[in-house]
């Protein structure tokens, strides 16, 4: 007994805060290593240390009361996990492109779970396969058998090989050795979270979020960043990305039709009080379900800009059709704002850039007619704070926070304990960021808020960066670029898997048109056509 109440001793102190630290560097790591062992190692790591953090977090709580008065059942539990674990990670291993299609349709499902006190919604589904996918590359890098065929998984060591699979023949120092400009500006983004995590007075949020979003996220950014995307497997994922937005509108539906709410039953509770219905699917929130579906819906009217086929543009516009009907009954304003920026971006690459500003102001306008005839109807008769539920406080209350310390800020996750201290009556359903860069300027100060800035920004122009005749790049750039102004009437940026998804898919594609671009005129052209026709075919 002595050693296990020593180790948990040193688990309780200040170890968690270094454990955090360590974790963000080796998700940098993973972000930028430059060949496969070293990045293998580094995924090894997170992989491990993740848990061990999260069980020196929650040990005391009391939903780990089972396992403390009978061990075995941890064990079992434990062992079955890894069994599961094991399993997916040997179908990858033998079918390495079943990765993307699993991320896919593992995104969207969150299952509640205590951790730490509080209930939480967590993503086990993704976290599972993200980890099956990790370790189908972690062991053949650390194995280093060269007999084995190079998996079409984030392998670095394929970037040094020319199209015949030979070793490149330029000399060493000409090769890059570290990540784009994404993969940097996201390890910066996660150091400084890491850091600024150990004088944060929410300390516990913080190891939650490094655990939760920042390590398997970045896992998963890696693994999508490494693989081939021809048209096939766009395709695929396309497909099924749309058969889950349609199969959540029904339950939706369904919802609405018989006013009962599957999840959340702080949702149950809000409809109850008003005259309104809205339906959250399976997301928990009803803004995060409309979020999924505004996305999708931007992904799908990609297809009817470029695809000529009039019966798969038939069926999209159903599909739409369906969607659009699912986005209404969440009543979420931010989801229809965000795609509307979305649907324009589609327009500014598809056609002139003027015709999507006219159309835009022609949107606009009738939008301030249809709120100056019917005020009530959105909410502005309640005043701006009232009309936007609460957050035109929590903005002026973060902004207040960013004067008093606007340089290092209170620290990672600090918004809603420093917020109640300041606001001790204020709702506690409320009490939580819903505009993300007020966020990470009273969280991380002008440290944070720059590195978030030159993030969003630099990956606007990877992913903008000549599109015009490049279908699914254009897709996932309008897709990003909704989310982003989605996150700043919301929240959620990185901690939403969706973000590193759009990123990770977009820097991959965005570095095979690099590519193609290098190649010969004859070849770039055809590589270009194979890629365009993954919306058209």
């Amino acid at each position: 007994m002595i050693p296990g109440v020593t180790a948990f001793a040193a688990l309780s102190g200040p170890l968690p805060k270094l454990g955090v630290v360590v974790a963000a560097a080796l998700v940098a790591l993973t972000l930028l290593a430059g060949n496969d062992r070293l990045k293998a190692g580094a995924m090894l790591g997170a992989l491990a240390l993740a848990p061990v953090l999260l069980l020196a977090d929650i040990w005391h709580s009391p939903q780990l009361r089972t396992v403390h008065r009978h061990p075995l059942y941890g064990l079992v539990a434990a062992l079955l996990a890894l069994a599961v674990v094991a399993a997916i990670t040997v179908a990858i291993s033998r079918r390495p492109r079943l990765l993307a299609p699993l991320i896919v349709l593992a995104v969207p499902f969150r299952i509640p779970i205590q951790a730490g006190g509080t209930t939480s919604n967590l993503l086990v589904p993704l976290y599972v396969v993200v980890a099956a996918g990790a370790l189908a590359f972690i062991v053949p890098a650390l194995r280093e058998d060269e007999r084995a065929p190079a998996a079409p998984l984030p392998r670095p060591s394929r970037r040094d090989r020319d199209r015949d699979g030979q070793p490149d023949a330029r000399p060493v120092r000409k090769r890059r050795r570290l990540g784009p400009w994404i993969e940097r500006l996201l390890a910066l983004y996660v150091v400084l979270y890491g850091i600024q995590a150990v004088y944060s007075p929410d300390f516990e949020k913080a190891l939650q979020q490094m655990v939760f979003f920042y390590v398997p996220f970045a896992l998963m950014f890696a693994l999508l960043r490494g693989i081939e995307w021809d048209r096939r497997l766009i395709r695929r994922c396309m497909e099924l990305v749309a058969a889950l937005a349609v199969l959540f509108a029904i339950v939706g539906f369904v919802e609405y039709a018989t006013k009962t709410i599957i999840l959340n039953p702080r949702l149950v509770v809000a409809n109850d009080l008003h005259t309104y219905f809205t339906v959250n699917s399976v997301f928990f929130d009803p803004d995060i379900f409309g979020r999924f579906l505004a996305l999708v819906m931007i992904l799908l009217a990609a297809v009817l800009l470029y695809n000529r086929n009039q019966r798969e543009q038939l069926v999209t516009i159903g599909v739409l059709a369906v969607l659009w009907a699912g986005l209404v009954l969440t009543l979420s304003r931010s989801s229809l704002g965000a795609l509307l920026v979305g649907l324009a971006t589609l327009a500014a690459i598809r056609w002139r850039v003027s015709r999507a500003v006219i159309t835009a102001v022609v949107v606009v306008a009738i939008g301030a007619i249809a709120v100056a005839v019917s005020p009530k109807t959105f909410g502005l008769n309640q005043g701006l704070n009232g009309a936007s539920s609460g957050r035109a406080g929590l903005v002026s209350g973060g902004i207040d926070m960013f004067k008093s310390r606007p340089l290092w800020g209170y620290g990672s996750a600090a918004f809603v304990t420093e917020y109640r201290k300041r606001h001790p009556h204020s709702s506690t359903t409320l009490a939580a960021s819903h505009t993300i860069a007020i966020t990470i300027a009273a969280e991380q100060g002008l440290i944070g808020e720059l590195a978030y800035i030159a993030l969003v920004l630099v990956s606007l122009i990877v992913l903008l960066r000549g599109t015009r005749g490049d279908p699914p790049r254009a897709a996932i750039a309008a897709a990003f670029l909704a989310l982003v102004f989605h996150t700043l009437l919301y929240a959620d940026f990185l901690e939403d898997p969706v973000t590193w998804l759009l990123l990770g898919v977009g820097a991959a594609l965005a570095a095979a048109a690099r590519g193609a671009a290098r190649q010969s005129p004859e070849t770039a052209v055809a590589s270009r056509a194979s890629v365009t026709s993954a919306s058209t075919a």
